[in-house]
């Protein structure tokens, strides 16, 4: 694999683009490797340090695994069609499933953290999580409520400060 070193905020103008139609945050703990899709996040610049803030509920096994890790990476797939994978790491549990072998991804040890990327996507942030917040629920406006929170199951958020961030490609 090819490494492009990259300035944490250089591509974020096709980060956030891909980010609406999801992107994979991925955990480690021990021997368990777990990604899932998520759709809202973005890069911060938060105590003189470039973040990425993603955004977890309470109830996805993902939020279960970061009680237990402080970093986490992101994958973005910029070009290739992930689209199916996208969809089942977003709608199934890494509780019932192992995603990385359900999706047939190829993963790659990160160059910094101990949480592997998925090669099968182009870019890549590292992140080591330097501040957690639960949602108050208490501020949220009700129109906001109503049309996400209705079962009560909110976010984490986690604020990961980027430590490392790549284009890579292939042989």
């Amino acid at each position: 694999m090819k490494y492009i070193d990259l300035d944490y905020s250089e591509k974020a103008s096709e980060m956030l683009p891909a980010l609406e139609n999801g992107i994979f945050m991925t955990t480690k703990v021990g021997d368990k490797v777990n990604t899932m899709t998520i759709a809202w996040g973005g890069i911060n610049f938060v105590w003189n340090k470039p973040v990425f803030v993603a955004y977890v509920r309470y109830s996805r096994d993902t939020y279960e695994m970061m009680k237990n890790t402080e970093e986490f990476t992101i994958n973005v797939p910029l070009h290739n069609d992930l689209k199916n994978e996208l969809a089942f790491c977003g709608t199934k549990s890494g509780r019932d499933y192992d995603k990385i072998r359900e999706c047939n991804f190829t993963l790659i040890d990160g160059r910094i953290v101990n949480t592997p990327i998925i090669a099968d996507c182009e870019m890549h942030y590292e992140c080591k999580v330097i501040y957690k917040q639960a949602m108050e629920p208490n501020n949220i406006p009700e129109s906001i409520l109503q049309r996400y929170y209705t079962n009560n199951n909110f976010h984490v958020i986690f604020y990961g400060e980027i430590v490392d961030s790549y284009i890579i490609k292939g042989e």
